[in-house]
C-alpha cells in the first residue's frame, strides 16, 4: 500500500526500532505511561487489585493509542480502513476517533479456561487463575464486537473462539518469504562468536523466550543427552533468556538460569548464542542437521514454518497446532513434548538416519511453499480489507 503514492499509510506501533521504518509509510510511535504502584491493601482486596492491574496496564496502552489518534484527527488524517492487531488494548479505541473507517482485527488467540492450553497441564485452575484469563480477553472481546471482519493465522486457532464469533474471521495465514527462508546445503555453521564449520552434527533449537510454553525445559534436559550419547553432535540454541508467556520459575530467575543450573550442560557441546538478526537465524536454520520445535496447544510459532520453509529435518512436539500443518513421517518427525527421553531418542533417530530422510525435508519445503507463501497468502489478506472497506461503501484505497 506504501508503494502506491495514491495511499496515505500509517503505522502505529510502540516500537523505535529503526528497522521498522517502512517507504511509503509514515510511523508514528506512541508510548503507554508506565503502571501505577498499588498501595499495600487488605489480602481480600489483593486478588481484586492483581485483576484491575493486568487490565490498567491494557488500558494504558490503549489510552497511550488513543492519544496518538486524536492528534493524527486533529492534523486531518482520517483512514478508510484500519487494520490493527487486537488482545494488546491498542486497538480498543480506535473507532471511537475514527467511526467513518472500516475496521479489521488481527486475532490470534482467544484465551479459555477450559481450552486445551490450559487443560495441558492436567491440573485444574484456580478461581484466580480463571479470573485472570477472562480478564485477558476483554480487549479481544471488545474488538470482536466492534470489527467488521477478523483474520486469524490458521484454523486450530480460531476454533479456540467462541463459536457465535467465528463467521466474523477468516483464516489467513501471515506468510513466509519462502525465497528468503530456503534450504542452501552449502551453509556452515558460522554464528558472531561460534565456527561449528567442522562439525558433523547440529541440532538446532530457537525461540523468542526460553520457557516451559515452547517446551525448553524439556528440550535443554534432551540436549544433555544428545550430546552424552552422540560425541560429536553440537546444540545450538537460539533465543532471548526470558519468558514471553507464562511465568518466571521463581522471582528474580529465568528458566535457563534454574535449568543450566540443574542440568549443567557442556559449554563446549551446548551453545547458546541469543537473539539473532534475521540473516544469522536463517544460517541457525540452513545449517542445521536436526532443528527443534516444540510447543503447548498455543499459537503456532512462525519460527515452525521457517523452518519447514528452509528443508530442515524437524523432530516437533505431537500437538494439535503442530498436527494441522504437518504429519509424523510425511514432513516432520514427531515426538512426546512431555518426555525429554522421547525427545532424545527422536534427535538421535533423526541423525542416524538424516541421509534416508530427505524425503522429509523435501516434503517440509513444499507444505510452506504451497500453503504458506506469502505471494499466495498477501493477495488474500489484501482482499479482506478491501471487503471490509467495500461492506461500509467507503472509498477502497489502491491496493
Amino acid at each position: 500500500m506504501g508503494r502506491d503514492p495514491g495511499n496515505e499509510v500509517v503505522f502505529a506501533t510502540q516500537e523505535e526500532r529503526p528497522e521498522w521504518n517502512i517507504p511509503g509509510v509514515r510511523k508514528v510511535v506512541y508510548v503507554p505511561e508506565r503502571p501505577e504502584q498499588a498501595p499495600e491493601q487488605a489480602p481480600e482486596q489483593a486478588q481484586k487489585q492483581t485483576l484491575m492491574g493486568r487490565f490498567r496496564n491494557t488500558e494504558k496502552k490503549a489510552e497511550a493509542a488513543l492519544r496518538a489518534m486524536l492528534q493524527l484527527r486533529a492534523q486531518g488524517f482520517v483512514p478508510d480502513v484500519i487494520y490493527g492487531h487486537s488482545g494488546w488494548g491498542s486497538t480498543m479505541f480506535l473507532q471511537d476517533v475514527f467511526p467513518e473507517a472500516a475496521f479489521l482485527g488481527y486475532f490470534e488467540w482467544f484465551y479459555g479456561a477450559d481450552s486445551a492450553d490450559m487443560r495441558f497441564s492436567g491440573k485444574p485452575l484456580s478461581l484466580e487463575a480463571r479470573t485472570e484469563v477472562r480478564v485477558n480477553n476483554l480487549p479481544i472481546l471488545t474488538d470482536l464486537a466492534a470489527c467488521d471482519h477478523g483474520i486469524c493465522p490458521t484454523r486450530w486457532q480460531l476454533e479456540q473462539f467462541p463459536p457465535e464469533f467465528r463467521s466474523k474471521i477468516s483464516v489467513i495465514h501471515d506468510g513466509l518469504d519462502t525465497d528468503f527462508f530456503s534450504p542452501d546445503a552449502a551453509s556452515r555453521m558460522v554464528l558472531p562468536g561460534l565456527d561449528l564449520s567442522g562439525a558433523s552434527e547440529i541440532v538446532t533449537y530457537a525461540t523468542r523466550g526460553m520457557e516451559p510454553y515452547r517446551g525448553f525445559p524439556q528440550f535443554l534436559e534432551a540436549a544433555v543427552e544428545v550430546v552424552r550419547k552422540r560425541p560429536e553432535c553440537h546444540v545450538v540454541i537460539g533465543g532471548s533468556d526470558r519468558s514471553c508467556y507464562g511465568a518466571p520459575p521463581a522471582p528474580g530467575k529465568t528458566w535457563k538460569e534454574v535449568l543450566v543450573e540443574r542440568l549443567r550442560p557442556d559449554p563446549e557441546r551446548i551453545h547458546f548464542v541469543g537473539a539473532l538478526p534475521y540473516a544469522h537465524y536463517r544460517t541457525l536454520l540452513q545449517a542445521s542437521s536436526v532443528h527443534v520445535y516444540l510447543t503447548r496447544p498455543f499459537v503456532l510459532s512462525w519460527s515452525f514454518l521457517e523452518a519447514l520453509s528452509c528443508g530442515c529435518l524437524v523432530v516437533a512436539s505431537d500437538t494439535a497446532p503442530v498436527r494441522e500443518v504437518a504429519t509424523d513421517g510425511h514432513n516432520v518427525l514427531m515426538t512426546d513434548f512431555r518426555s525429554p527421553q522421547a525427545i532424545a531418542g527422536r534427535i538421535i533417530e533423526a541423525l542416524e538416519n538424516r541421509r534416508h530422510l530427505r524425503n522429509v525435508r523435501e516434503e517440509a519445503r513444499r507444505t510452506v511453499v504451497n500453503g504458506y507463501d506469502l505471494r499466495k497468502l498477501l493477495p488474500l489478506q489484501v482482499d479482506a480489507l478491501r471487503k471490509s472497506v467495500e461492506k461500509r461503501g467507503l472509498r477502497v484505497p489502491s491496493l
